[in-house]
Formats: C-alpha cells, structure tokens, sequence
C-alpha cells in the first residue's frame, strides 16, 4: 500500500488546459508515486498511484483508450 504521507510536501500542479481554478483535478508527483486530488476539495482526500500505474493510464488516455 502507497501512503499518501510522502505527497505531503509535493508540489501540485494542474493541467494547462483547464478553464479555472477550481473545476479540476490536480497532480503531485514523487519519486515512485503519483497523487491525484479534486481543486473543489483539496482536503477530502487524493487517489495515490505507483508511477507505472500512472504511466499506464497517461498512455492509455493518450491513445484514446477508456478501457
């Protein structure tokens, strides 16, 4: 299991194709893991991935795949 601690003092980002602020999800990446989190509620909790998960699914999504 991935503990979310180590994302603790990333640095988030978001995608430089969201409209706003708060209408989307951002990112924090560490050696090894990746967290994911809603902008609308940064507290109510972050998906945590290791980083060949995370690479799977940005292929996947880059080639259009949903499945």
């Amino acid at each position: 299991m991935i503990e979310r601690r180590v994302l603790a003092d990333a640095a988030w980002f978001k995608s430089s194709y969201s409209p706003t602020q708060n209408e989307c999800v951002e990112v924090a990446m560490v050696p090894g893991v990746v967290g994911v989190r809603d902008t609308k509620d940064r507290d109510g909790g972050t998906l945590v991935f290791d980083s060949v998960a995370w690479s799977s699914f940005l292929t996947h999504v880059k080639a259009g795949r949903n499945g």
